[in-house]
């Protein structure tokens, strides 16, 4: 880590359009909370504007937890686009998909109560339903996100089997052990994430309908920890044992900024607001939100 950790910071020193009218850059502000915490961590950022970037360990494979639920949307769209499934199909709530975690479909209805595909998606991202991910997923194929990735050329993205059915259902059993739920990378995550602001996957349109799933997030915990309610964010974010994770478009004033931060192996392993990690996160947007802060004019 410590040579990426160098490149970047020798990147940034020639970059004058990195640094603000503050006098800081990105990898000032970001370098020194990534060395700080006690786990393992990978950044991405991109100005979906002017194209500044920042990374450190951007092409890690680390572990997403429900973060792979955002490349699951993405399939489940691209499915509905080939013409191979539909957003009013109905899906049927069973006991086998009923898992615990996240979620409300476990907690609050019984099996045989009946969502459409859009709706079980919109569970999956909004609440990150650990159930409706898992409806979700026997009506798109386990293995089609996978196939899905590797086609766009992102072979570190990776769904390893259904939430909390990795003994039954898993793909790859040594995978599985290895990074739980899925495998991204900041990187490959950030090109997701700037193809659906691009409207360059399925469309537009569709591009929008999911990126209103995103803003709609429930989690404040992370990327918006430290945020004010008028910064409009599209998110999707993951909790796990010793991982946290978050990925996602912040909408400044300045231009959207898309925004990853993975953590793994992380010390503190707490399920409290003030998880280390999550503060991490948290910081992270925090910063980029700072940097990219519009001077005001001088009367």
């Amino acid at each position: 880590m410590l040579r990426q950790l160098t490149t970047t910071l020798l990147l940034f020193a020639f970059l004058p359009s990195a640094v603000t009218a503050q006098g800081k850059t990105l990898a000032a502000r970001l370098m020194p909370l990534a060395h700080a915490h006690r786990g393992k961590v990978a950044i991405a950022v991109k100005h979906l504007d002017n194209g500044e970037t920042f990374y450190i360990d951007e092409d890690e494979e680390m572990p997403t937890a429900s973060l792979i639920k955002f490349m699951i949307m993405l399939e489940v769209y691209l499915q509905v686009a080939e013409g191979r499934v539909r957003l009013d199909e109905k899906l049927t709530l069973t006991k086998a998909n009923m898992v615990p975690g996240s979620g409300i479909l476990t907690y609050h209805f019984t099996p045989g109560a009946m969502f459409s595909l859009r709706d079980a998606t919109r569970l999956m991202i909004v609440f990150s339903d650990n159930t409706a991910t898992n409806m979700v997923l026997d009506h798109i194929g386990l293995a089609s996100t996978n196939k899905r990735m590797d086609a766009f050329g992102y072979s570190k993205t990776k769904l390893n089997a259904k939430v909390f059915l990795g003994d039954k259902t898993s793909l790859d059993p040594e995978r599985t052990k290895k990074f739980g739920l899925g495998s991204t990378t900041a990187h490959e995550t950030i090109r997701l994430l700037e193809r659906v602001h691009q409207g360059k996957i399925v469309s537009p349109e569709v591009c929008k309908e999911m990126l209103g799933h995103m803003k709609k997030c429930d989690d404040r915990l992370k990327l918006k920890h430290f945020l004010p309610d008028d910064i409009e964010v599209a998110h999707k974010s993951g909790t796990v044992s010793d991982v946290r994770t978050d990925a996602g478009i912040l909408y400044l004033p300045g231009g959207p900024v898309a925004v990853c931060v993975l953590t793994a192996k992380n010390e503190d392993r707490s399920f409290q607001d003030g998880n280390a990690a999550n503060v991490l996160i948290g910081r992270v947007a925090q910063q980029v939100v700072e940097h990219y802060a519009v001077p005001k004019k001088k009367k």
